[in-house]
Order: C-alpha cells, then structure tokens, then sequence
C-alpha cells in the first residue's frame, strides 16, 4: 500500500473533485457535525470541515468514497487528530 506525500495531499484537496465531493457531504449531513450530533450537541457557527474516517493518508483509495466522509466541527476535528490541544497544567494550584 502506497501513503500519500504531503504535496499529493493538498493537490488533492484543491482539486475540483474533492470540492465537488466535500459540498455533497454536508448537504448529506446537512451542514451539521456528526460528532457533536452524536454527543447529543449541536454546533452552529463554527467552521466545518468534511473528515476522512480512514485518513487519505493511508487509504488513497477511499479518498471520494461518501460512507468514509463525514462532516465535522473545526473542534472535533481537530480532538480528532490531537491538533492544539491545551496540554493540561499538574500545577494549577501554584499560582507564581
């Protein structure tokens, strides 16, 4: 199995085909995300991106596939990946 580079990624992500395909996912989802929705939240007002369940990193394959898409909030997005998470202080207590 062959990953995807960084670069054939984001020529991927511009491409008319994945935008054509990310507008269709949150029509599908109807522009709400499905994590918060699972969660019994829903999140209005906030950015969303359309998720690859399987990253497109390692599953090229699955990259226009809608059953591996999902629409998600910037935030569980990111919760997803671990991106800018706030690293927790053991020291909170200490006020110096």
């Amino acid at each position: 199995m062959t990953k995807l580079s960084q670069e054939e990624r984001l020529t991927f992500y511009k491409s008319k085909e994945w935008r054509q395909t990310r507008e269709v996912i949150l029509k599908r989802d109807k522009f709400e995300c499905q994590e918060c929705k699972r969660n019994g939240k829903v999140t209005t007002g906030e950015r969303l991106d359309v998720d690859h369940l399987l990253e497109l990193e390692d599953y090229p394959e699955l990259a226009l596939e809608p059953t591996n898409l999902e629409t998600k909030c910037v935030t569980c997005h990111n919760k997803k990946h671990k991106r800018f998470m706030k690293k927790e202080n053991k020291w909170d207590d200490e006020k110096w």
